[in-house]
């Protein structure tokens, strides 16, 4: 049977599943077979040439513990024995590679297709490429999705059982040496932590590329703010061929169960200490929807080996650079295929330096993250000077702002040498609402240059005119701006698992403001790697709009709650601060 915990799910109707050969790819009409696709065929226009022959197991069923049977698409090389197995889970179609939506998003990127073979899932391997090297892929179409059977969940612990009955299936077949690894961005980076978590025994190794790990706090309600308009996005992939067939729905989770101690809530907390094979976690700072979430799973990891890289682009550039995909070769060959390659040998951490002029400093080899030397360093707001300052005024002083006009209040320092941050940063504020019981607030940490422009860089490869206007006060993941965090003030409270440096938050209760009442909140911001030139500024900006804006280009960003005024108190016995990771 399903787990329990899908008895406490809400649930809307699947999508209907257009089966044209266009919507979802030229290889998606369904139809259980074998096919050999040849060196030097194109499977659609744009594309380029296969490499290599590849034999296509297509829509081949696979009967999980539940008697639900799911397909999947396996590619592998024609003459193959015993290869190892590379596993893309997601709801995003199985033979979709060649899709309009997804080709249309490479281009708009600036990406184009003409890198890749149309064999990928969305945000998976290429198969051209790890075939050609020995490997096999599997594209599964997940519960629920196209003519798979059963209701479609959206992350936790049904999906953790559905993808370790996969990981044993392959296990067991006679083209395959037994070892498996979950590979792939985005959502294909947060199913890796549920699946691995339940210890599947061929699971051989796990290569999360940026995925969130928090259902909860990574995208339903970051900061406690309600936002449903990028999961709206995701529903709209939970399509079905099968009449009747209905999906997980965390819009109607999110009004039925709007605290974090729901059970289905807490069913979508990843639990990488209970991951046990070698992990390659891929991370940046940059992305506005993944980057909390994968620090924070790999804070927890249980496993013995582990690595960590801190890249300066976007996921999807960096996860099918050429170079890039070389190295999680090498990381794969060393674990799948027993290669004595000298893997073990890559340090633990490397980590990039930004500093926003095209002068990144990248793969710095550390121990840990934060990097030895990185130092918490508390800078204090002056509120009549709107400096940040080594010490707080013994006099305490009040910013005020509108939350309509200007909507926010910032505070400075310039900086007389060269200065590095690197780690943990996070804002501590006294505040009050006046005209309201709550604040939504949001952080800011900006690089200003020496004449006072702020400073932000592209992550994808097109700057083009579009993109400046989608980029400009939205689709954060595409471009850096620096450091920012958000907080309702009604759940700000703590729980027991903060720490001076990386404050958590309990989420389990509602802590509305009274008149005049001023309260204490920590604010985690992102991790930085951001480093300053002599004469260059540090710009705080707290304010009472989401002026990062949406994650993508075409999805509204959330909206704050907010009515009145804030005031800020800086000095005295509430010195507000921004505490940062410095490095000596």
């Amino acid at each position: 049977m399903t787990v329990k915990i899908t008895e406490d799910m809400k649930f809307s109707p699947s999508f209907e599943y257009i089966d044209n050969g266009i919507e979802h790819g030229v290889l998606s009409p369904f139809e259980t077979k074998e096919v050999i696709l040849k060196k030097g065929e194109t499977i659609a226009d744009g594309f380029k040439p296969l490499s290599v022959d590849i034999k296509m197991l297509k829509d081949v069923p696979v009967k999980l513990r539940d008697g639900v049977t799911i397909y999947t698409d396996i590619y592998m090389p024609v003459d193959a024995d015993k290869v190892p197995t590379l596993i893309a889970w997601s709801p995003y179609g199985k033979s979709a590679g060649t899709a309009p939506r997804y080709k249309n998003l490479f281009t708009m990127l600036g990406m184009g297709i003409k890198w890749e073979s149309g064999l990928p899932k969305f945000e998976g391997p290429d198969p051209d490429y790890w075939v050609a090297h020995g490997y096999a892929i599997a594209n599964p179409d997940m519960r629920g999705i196209a003519h798979s059977e059963g209701n479609t969940t959206m992350i936790g612990t049904q999906e953790g059982e559905d993808g370790y009955d996969l990981i044993e299936w392959i296990a067991q077949q006679d083209w395959s040496n037994g070892k498996t690894a979950l590979t792939g961005t985005s959502y294909l980076a947060f199913s890796q932590w549920f699946i691995a978590a339940q210890q599947p025994p061929h699971l051989t190794a796990m290569s999360p590329t940026e995925g969130l790990s928090d259902a909860y706090r990574d995208i339903a309600f970051i900061g406690g703010i309600p936002d449903k308009n990028f999961l709206d996005r995701l529903d709209v992939n939970h399509v079905s061929a099968i009449k009747g067939t209905k999906r997980e729905d965390l819009t109607l989770e999110m009004d039925s169960d709007p605290l974090i101690d729901a059970p289905v809530w807490q069913d979508k907390i990843a639990q990488p200490e209970k991951i046990n094979v070698p992990a390659f976690v891929i991370a940046s700072y940059a992305n506005t929807l993944h980057t909390m979430g994968t620090f924070r799973a790999w804070r927890g990891l249980g496993s013995d080996e582990k690595w960590l890289r801190i890249h300066d682009s976007q996921e999807w550039p960096y996860y099918y650079d050429k170079d890039n995909t070389e190295e999680l070769r090498r990381f794969f060959d060393h674990y799948l295929l027993d290669r004595d390659n000298g893997w073990e040998d890559t340090p633990q951490v490397r980590y990039t330096e930004i500093d926003f002029e095209g002068n990144n400093q990248l793969d710095i080899p550390a121990e840990s993250f934060p990097p030895a030397g990185s130092e918490l360093t508390k800078y204090y707001m002056n509120g009549i000077t709107r400096t940040l300052q080594p010490a707080p005024e013994a006099a305490e002083i009040p910013v005020k702002y509108s939350v309509d006009l200007p909507g926010r209040a910032s505070f400075q320092m310039t900086f007389d040498k060269d200065t590095t941050f690197v780690g943990y940063p996070k804002v501590k504020l006294f505040m009050e609402a006046e005209g309201y019981d709550d604040m939504d607030v949001f952080v800011q940490v900006q690089k200003l240059d020496d004449r006072g422009n702020i400073l932000s860089e592209f992550i994808v490869p097109n700057h083009g005119a579009a993109l400046q206007d989608f980029t400009q006060d939205g689709a954060s993941a595409l471009r850096y701006k620096g450091a920012w965090g958000r907080l309702r003030a009604s759940m700000r409270h703590l729980d027991n698992d903060t720490t001076d440096e990386i404050p958590t938050y309990s989420f389990d209760r509602v802590e509305k403001l009274s008149d005049s009442e001023v309260v204490e909140m920590d604010i985690v911001l992102s991790p930085i790697g951001l480093s300053y030139k002599a004469g260059q500024t540090l710009r705080v900006v707290v304010g009472a709009k989401n002026e990062l804006g949406s994650v993508m280009p075409g999805t509204p960003g959330a909206e704050s709650d907010n009515k009145g005024f804030h005031i800020i108190h800086t000095g005295g016995e509430h010195a507000s601060y921004i505490q940062l990771p410095l490095m000596k």
